[in-house]
C-alpha cells in the first residue's frame, strides 16, 4: 500500500483541508476533508490519521508526506513525548497532542515506512494529495466536510 498525504490552510490559522491518495496495485482511493478554522500542522496530521484509519486490515505501508513536522514527530519525537507525559523538551505540553495520540493509534496495526517528499516538486502522488487537500479546504471554508471516492 502506498499513501500520499497533505494538508492545506488558507491562512494559518484559517480554513484548512487535508487530502490522502491511497494506492495498491490497480486500486486507488481518494480521501479529503476540511475545517473552517484550523492550522496547517493539524491538517497534515489529520491527513495521515484519516488515511491510516481507512485501511481495513493491517498493511505494509509506504506513507509519503511533505511535512517534516509529521515525519519527525512520528519517527523521532513521539517516543520522548510519551516517555515525558506528552511534554516537549521545554517541559511544555506537546501541541496537537490529541492528534499525535490518534496518529500513534492509527499507525499501530501497520508496518509503515515513513518517507518525506518535497512538496510542489512534480511528484504525482504528492500533487494529487495536495489537490485533494485544497478541495477539502475550499469546501471547509463554510463548514466541516469530509469525503471519499475511488480514484479514476
Amino acid at each position: 500500500m502506498v499513501i500520499y498525504t497533505d494538508g492545506s490552510c488558507k491562512g494559518n490559522p484559517g480554513p484548512g483541508g487535508w487530502g490522502a491518495w491511497l494506492a495498491s496495485g490497480e486500486h486507488s482511493r481518494e480521501l479529503f476533508g476540511g475545517e473552517p478554522q484550523t492550522t496547517n500542522q493539524r491538517m497534515e496530521l489529520t491527513a495521515a490519521i484519516q488515511a491510516l484509519t481507512a485501511l481495513n486490515r493491517p498493511c505494509d505501508v509506504v506513507l509519503y508526506t511533505d511535512s517534516q513536522y509529521v515525519l519527525k514527530g512520528i519517527t523521532s519525537w513521539i517516543s520522548g513525548w510519551k516517555r515525558n507525559g506528552w511534554q516537549n523538551s521545554a517541559k511544555q505540553p506537546v501541541k496537537n497532542a490529541e492528534l499525535w495520540r490518534a496518529l500513534d493509534a492509527a499507525a499501530a496495526p501497520h508496518r509503515i515506512d515513513w518517507r518525506w517528499v518535497k512538496g510542489h516538486s512534480g511528484d504525482v502522488g504528492n500533487e494529487r494529495a495536495d489537490a485533494l487537500a485544497n478541495q477539502g479546504a475550499a469546501q471547509g471554508m463554510t463548514a466541516p466536510v469530509s469525503g471519499t471516492r475511488a480514484a479514476p
